[in-house]
């Protein structure tokens, strides 16, 4: 009992525990004005309560493979859909500025979200896949640097936590 209560008392990220070399600096990507914003509020039992954004308002449930119902949307289901239609938007965008329209309309973006146990922090944690069809590596990669899901991902976003 006293080591696990020892093992509690340990800082979470120990450098050993990283995946990327200390010595790399981060960047947080910043909004210096904002073009769009919505608001969602969850309400209820978390996994199986309700959310409401915008005029958008679903039941949510836990997934039977975490143990749930499944009879209701879940988190990862909203965020592979957000990320599978902004990935889109995103590729047709760039594929249009390639002067490439015929990829642009052929494209289409399957994101799969997967939730599970980090190897190294505990807790849960989030793995994406995208795999897209009809487009070419140059407009894919393109596309992967301009799509704003894909950044806030890959250099990190200023997130604001505070009570209301």
């Amino acid at each position: 009992m006293l080591s696990a209560i020892q093992s509690l008392r340990r800082p979470i990220l120990q450098a050993s525990h990283l995946r990327v070399p200390v010595t790399q600096a981060r960047s947080y990507l910043t909004l210096k004005d904002v073009k769009y914003n919505v608001t969602a509020t969850a309400t209820g039992a978390g996994r199986n309560g309700h959310v409401d954004a915008n005029g958008l308002s679903l039941d949510l449930a836990t997934p039977k493979e975490l143990g749930g119902t499944g009879n209701g949307q879940n988190p990862e289901q909203l965020y592979a859909m957000g990320y599978a239609s902004c990935f889109l938007g995103a590729t047709q965008l760039v594929a249009r500025n390639q002067k490439k329209p015929d990829q642009a309309k052929t494209a289409k973006v399957h994101v799969s979200v997967s939730l599970g146990e980090p190897e190294d922090l505990g807790g849960f944690g989030l793995a994406v896949d995208i795999k897209v069809e009809g487009v070419d590596e140059e407009v894919l990669q393109a596309a992967h640097e301009f799509c704003p899901y894909s950044r806030a991902l890959k250099h990190g976003i200023s997130v604001n936590v505070s009570r209301a």
